[in-house]
C-alpha cells in the first residue's frame, strides 16, 4: 500500500480526494492537515509515502512545508496541487523539492497515477515543462540563476566531471536519456549512468531538480543558452 497525506485547508477538497485515492485498492489515506505546521506534524509521525500538498494556506503554506520535509524527512516526497499547471507557485514548489505538481481540475486516474509515479521516485512533471516554467517566471525569484557571465564554474558543479556537465546540459534542455545518447554519441546505458552520477554527485532527487540546479547555477541560462 501506498500511504498518502493530504494538505488542504478546505476540509471539503480534503474529502473529495480521499474518496478518489481510496477507492484504489493499492492506495490508502493515512492522516489530513489543514495547514503546513500540522503537515510537518503529521509527516513526522506518520511518514506517508507521499504528500499531496496544497500551495496557499494559512500560517506555514505549502511552499515553505515542503522545504521544511524535503530537508527534514527524504523518504516523503511531496506532490503539489495547484490552481493552474503553469504558475509561479507550482515553479516555487519544484525550486522547493517539490517532486512534481498536479492542477487541481485533474482526472481522478491523474491523479492517482501521478501519486503512484511520485512514490516509485519519479516526478509527474517533464524537464521540457520545467523549462518554460523556468522562461516564465525564473527572473522574479531572488536567486543567483544566471550570474555565470564570466565563464567560471559555479562551485555547486565543480564536482563534476566534463562529461558530466555535458549530460546535465543536455538534461537541463530537457532531453531524454536516448536523446542525451543521440547528441553526445554515447549509449543509454551510460548516459544513464552520468545523469546517476550527477544527481549524487549534486544532492538532487531527480531530473526536475537537476533542470533547475543548471538554473540556478548558470550552467544554462533562458531558453537553454549557456552561460554569457
Amino acid at each position: 500500500m501506498t500511504t498518502v497525506l493530504l494538505v488542504d485547508d478546505q476540509p471539503l477538497l480534503r474529502t473529495g480526494l480521499r474518496l478518489v485515492i481510496e477507492s484504489e485498492p493499492d492506495l490508502v489515506v493515512v492522516g489530513e492537515a489543514s495547514d503546513g505546521a500540522v503537515a510537518l506534524e503529521q509527516v513526522a509521525a506518520l511518514a506517508p509515502e507521499v504528500v499531496l500538498m496544497d500551495v496557499r494556506m494559512p500560517g506555514v503554506d505549502g511552499i515553505e512545508a515542503t522545504r521544511r520535509i524535503v530537508a527534514e524527512h527524504p523518504s516523503s516526497r511531496v506532490l503539489v496541487l495547484t490552481t493552474f499547471d503553469l504558475d509561479e507557485h507550482a515553479f516555487a514548489a519544484l525550486r522547493a523539492g517539490a517532486s512534481g505538481f498536479l492542477a487541481k481540475n485533474a482526472r481522478p486516474a491523474e491523479l492517482t497515477d501521478a501519486i503512484r509515479t511520485v512514490a516509485s521516485g519519479s516526478s509527474v512533471v517533464a524537464p521540457r515543462v520545467v523549462r518554460r516554467m523556468l522562461d516564465l517566471f525564473a527572473p522574479h525569484f531572488p536567486t543567483g540563476a544566471g550570474d555565470q557571465r564570466d565563464g567560471a564554474l559555479d562551485p555547486r558543479l565543480r564536482s563534476l566531471t566534463p562529461r558530466e556537465l555535458e549530460v546535465l546540459r543536455c538534461v537541463a534542455e530537457g532531453l531524454s536519456n536516448a536523446e542525451v545518447a543521440q547528441r553526445l554519441v554515447l549509449s543509454a546505458t551510460t548516459v544513464k549512468t552520468h545523469v546517476g552520477n550527477v544527481l549524487a554527485k549534486l544532492g538532487l532527487r531527480d531530473r526536475v531538480q537537476a533542470v533547475i540546479a543548471a538554473y540556478e547555477t548558470g550552467l544554462v541560462g533562458r531558453g537553454g543558452d549557456g552561460p554569457r
